[in-house]
Formats: C-alpha cells, sequence, structure tokens
C-alpha cells in the first residue's frame, strides 16, 4: 500500500472510530435487590421515561441483585461501582445519620405524595447534602412508604404488654418504642423473612403493605396492627455524583426532568393497587387485625419521645442534629 492511500485511510478509519462513540447510548447500571415491586416502581418508571424521550439514547439497566447486596449500595455508588442504587438508611444508619431523622416516630399518618414532599425537603437540607457527599452520593428520589405495621404468627395481643419478648424485624425508629414494651430487635436479610418467621428465628415482621405482601407474612401470621403509626423506613434513591455531573445537558434533562412523573406513577400505583391487595390479603387469611385505642396510642406516643431525644443526642457530636430535626418535625406537622 502506498504512503498516500495510507493518508487517506488512517484518518478515514479514525473519524469511523470517532462517529460510533458519539452514537453509542448513555447506560447506568442500577443497582436494586428483591424482584420488581411496589417499591421500585418509580424506578421502573424512571427508566422508561428516559429512553422514550431520548430515544434510547440514555438507558438505565436496572439490576435485583446482580451488582451488589442491598446494604452495600451506598459503598457501590461512592466508588463509581454503578450509577444508581437504591438504598434504606436504616441498613447503616452509621453510613447515613442525617436522613434517619425522617424514621423517627412522628406519630403521623400522611399521604404518600405529603410524605414524598417532607423526604424531598429533608434531602436538600444542607447538613443531609454534606452528609451523601462523603459518598459522593446525590439524592435523587425517594421512597414513600405507608406507617410501617407488625403481622406476627404468635398469639395475638391483648395489650402492650404483648411485646414483652417479641422477636421484631423492623427499622430503628419503630423499634426504640418497641424495645421499651420488651420487644427484641432481630435483624435478617429482606429475602428470608418468611424463612425466618417459619422457622422461629423471628416473631414478627415489621413492614409497609408491599413487603408483607412480597415477604408472604400474612401467610404465616396470627395478626396484624392498623395503627401502629410510628413511621416508616426511608429508603431513597440515589446517583453517583460525578455520574451525574458527567451526563450530557440533553440527559441530565431528561433524567431530572422525569422525577415528578415517576413519582407521581409510583405514588398512583402504591395507592390504587398494593394498599388494597394487602388489606384483602390479611382479611383473606382470617388474621386478627389489633387496633390500639387511645390510651394504647398515647403510650407509644410518649415512649416516642424519649426516641426523638436519644436520636438528637446520640447525633449532636457529628452535626447539628437538633436543628435537622426541628426542620423535619415541622415538615410532618404542616
Amino acid at each position: 500500500m502506498n504512503n498516500k492511500l495510507k493518508t487517506i485511510i488512517i484518518p478515514v478509519v479514525l473519524a469511523s472510530f470517532c462517529a460510533g462513540e458519539v452514537l453509542a447510548a448513555t447506560e447506568w447500571n442500577v443497582s436494586l435487590w428483591g424482584k420488581r415491586r411496589a417499591f421500585t416502581e418509580h424506578v421502573e418508571k424512571l427508566a422508561e421515561l428516559i429512553e422514550t424521550k431520548t430515544g434510547g439514547d440514555f438507558k438505565l439497566n436496572i439490576s435485583y441483585g446482580g451488582l451488589s447486596k442491598s446494604r452495600e449500595n451506598l459503598d457501590g455508588i461512592s466508588i463509581g461501582a454503578f450509577e444508581m442504587a437504591q438504598f434504606c438508611s436504616f441498613y447503616h444508619k452509621q453510613k447515613n445519620p442525617t436522613i434517619t431523622v425522617t424514621e423517627l416516630p412522628f406519630s403521623r399518618n400522611l399521604s404518600l405524595t405529603r410524605i414524598a414532599e417532607i423526604y424531598q425537603a429533608v434531602y436538600k437540607n444542607p447538613i443531609v447534602s454534606k452528609d451523601l457527599a462523603r459518598w459522593n452520593a446525590t439524592l435523587l428520589m425517594p421512597t414513600p412508604l405507608p406507617q410501617y405495621n407488625i403481622i406476627s404468627k404468635s398469639e395475638p395481643l391483648s395489650d402492650l404488654n404483648g411485646f414483652k419478648g417479641l422477636r421484631v424485624r423492623g427499622p430503628g425508629g419503630i423499634m426504640g418504642v418497641l424495645e421499651q414494651l420488651g420487644a427484641v430487635k432481630t435483624s435478617v436479610p429482606f429475602s428470608e423473612v418468611r424463612q425466618s418467621m417459619d422457622s422461629g428465628v423471628i416473631d414478627a415482621a415489621s413492614f409497609a403493605p408491599h413487603a408483607h405482601l412480597a415477604t408472604k407474612t400474612y401467610k404465616v401470621g396470627k395478626w396484624a396492627t392498623t395503627n401502629l403509626n410510628l413511621g416508616s423506613a426511608n429508603c431513597p434513591v440515589v446517583v453517583n455524583t460525578d455520574a451525574l455531573n458527567s451526563l450530557k445537558p440533553a440527559h441530565k434533562e431528561a433524567l431530572l426532568g422525569s422525577l415528578d412523573e415517576a413519582m407521581a406513577y409510583y405514588i398512583k400505583n402504591y395507592d390504587e393497587n398494593t394498599t388494597g391487595k394487602y388489606e384483602a390479603a390479611i382479611k383473606e387469611q382470617g388474621l386478627t387485625q389489633i387496633t390500639f385505642s387511645t390510651d394504647q396510642t398515647n403510650k407509644l406516643n410518649e415512649l416516642s419521645e424519649s426516641v426523638r431525644k436519644n436520636w438528637i443526642k446520640k447525633n449532636s457530636k457529628n452535626f447539628d442534629a437538633q436543628s435537622l430535626f426541628n426542620f423535619t418535625e415541622k415538615l410532618f406537622q404542616k
């Protein structure tokens, strides 16, 4: 091949590689766990919206457990092992102490729309932003959940003393109250909850409706609470900050511009499908429904106060916990 021909071919070949890079779709890996369920529908919807808006030029590759363990998703985000993930703050309170403020028992039964608004406001608080920045993480959107309730295979409660010795799997705020009544916090992976109830490792699980449905706790339970109202878990969706900042403007607009629609879809789906299915399931299985009296609720609220004070005291050495608590409490009271 003569030199003149080489000088023509080489630029053409290089140009083809460059064109291939320009035309290649941007793909983000997303780490979830379990299986597709109401809890993950906002992420699924977000992926659908982004791909549609960008004509397939930006895609979210969603993995259910194939990228990381659920309790290591924040670690994976920090090192850029994947670009997006979901995690629950009570899985590792020491990694994300600030957002655990939303898991405190505020004794409010609010709509999912309002819970989403509260969480989003908390995410934007500078104290919280600084905390998550340690993990190179940006909080993208919440996973609003109804108040947690308990399903147990023990004999139905006759009063609050029935919690004594009950081994319960549940988040920190709720367990902070129940432990004062003698309940025993028992940690088991989400995927092993049903097996753990069958084998007697735990007596009860405290979940939002979708998780009771997913784990089928109602299949082995004897009773379920209806108005525990001691809070729920905060399980946000986060992105790697560097990955977010490096997105092309059109892709970033597609991502951020789809959040409201994805959240609206999630809330509508949860309200119209999941909650109703859960209520029907516990009735069909014949579970005794435990509704706490006004006096019992007042007692639970009294115990909640000490949990909130302990959270402030425990975290004050690391950040302005009192300020963040006051900020969050006002949001719950609106």
